[in-house]
């Protein structure tokens, strides 16, 4: 019943655009879009907390800011990445793996569990390969450093990172959804989260609707967690969760 109320509407809708979804450009396309999107509203608090104290209340780093140079920078190596890293890979699985798209939509749980599932996969994952990019001194100046350019994040340096950075976390997010068999609806709705969450996490402001703030227990580190990070290198490695550095001993808060 979920799933004809709710899901099969919307998927029936992204059917009728189909040509679209098989598109190699899509992927792309669709990354860039949801990425940009998300950071804007940042942007716009980023321009606003120079004027008005309410904003800069929220800030993690008040005494930062942010300008044009930065701004430009970080676009311009997303771009840089996405268009000579990211989409001669999406043509080459688009030729390899034709895009099947079924007519029914995944039932809500399922699709709930498996977008869940999925994150807690890249949440380990990421934190593994952070671990590492942290742990090896050549790893760290080859492929992690550029990603520390800025000890204050604001959203754009999410993706401010080298090309095998960037590969290699798509490259697992891609593969969660591939393992577990997810629908098309699904695999987007895990992307959709994931790029907000990473958003979030460099966003540089604690606010009260925070993701860390709506789930219980510290379970969830968000911004406060992973700005964290960037001011001290040494702590908080898992992007999202906390339990994988509780463990480790890495935790910082």
């Amino acid at each position: 019943q979920s799933r004809i109320m709710l899901l099969q509407p919307v998927w029936s809708f992204l059917l009728g655009h189909s040509s679209l979804l098989r598109s190699p450009f899509f992927p792309v396309f669709f990354s860039l879009t949801v990425y940009l999107m998300f950071c804007l509203p940042f942007l716009l608090l980023d321009l606003l907390s120079s004027r008005w104290s309410l904003v800069r209340r929220y800030k993690l780093q008040p005494q930062s800011s942010i300008n044009c140079t930065m701004v430009q920078s970080c676009l311009a190596l997303t771009l840089y990445n996405h268009l000579i890293f990211i989409f001669p890979l999406t043509v080459l699985n688009w030729y390899l793996r034709p895009v099947l798209l079924p007519q029914e939509a995944p039932p809500l749980p399922q699709m709930a569990a498996q977008v869940l599932v999925c994150l807690l996969l890249f949440d380990f994952q990421s934190f593994i390969w952070h671990l590492i990019h942290h742990k090896v001194p050549w790893l760290y100046r080859t492929f992690h450093k550029l990603h520390h350019t800025y000890t204050s994040t604001s959203a754009l340096t999410a993706e401010y990172s080298e090309a095998w950075e960037t590969l290699s976390l798509g490259l697992f997010a891609a593969a969660n959804s591939l393992l577990l068999g997810c629908h098309p609806l699904t695999e987007m709705l895990f992307f959709i989260v994931n790029i907000w969450l990473s958003v979030e996490d460099h966003c540089g402001y604690d606010l009260p609707w925070a993701t860390h703030r709506l789930i219980p227990f510290g379970l969830y580190g968000g911004a406060r967690h992973h700005d964290l990070h960037h001011l001290k290198s040494k702590c908080n490695y898992a992007p999202y969760f906390t339990h994988w550095d509780r463990l480790a001993g890495t935790l910082c808060t």
